[in-house]
């Protein structure tokens, strides 16, 4: 199976975000889509600070951005399934 074009995707989201807000969604098709897109965009920038972190010969700040786009992405998770997470404290 092929990856959409951007134009694709883009009208695909709208669609989608359409569906939603007039509530024609009977399968969660919109809602999954939109769901889906919004964590696949958070997880390219744990990999984008990953990549950063392995290019950067393993420095401290790379794995820092590294570390924070992990616990964001955990977050993100977490809140999507509805649940919590205790505070965390330093990185």
């Amino acid at each position: 199976m092929s990856t959409p074009t951007n134009e694709q995707l883009s009208i695909a989201l709208q669609e989608a975000a359409r569906m939603r807000e007039q509530a024609e969604d009977p399968s969660f098709v919109a809602k999954s889509l939109l769901s889906l897109n919004y964590r696949f965009t958070e997880l390219e920038h744990v990999y984008h600070a990953l990549e950063h972190f392995i290019a950067s010969g393993q420095a401290v700040e790379a794995h820092t951005s590294l570390v924070k786009a992990m616990e964001h992405y955990r977050d993100v998770d977490l809140r999507a399934k509805g649940e919590s997470q205790p505070a965390q404290f330093g990185l």
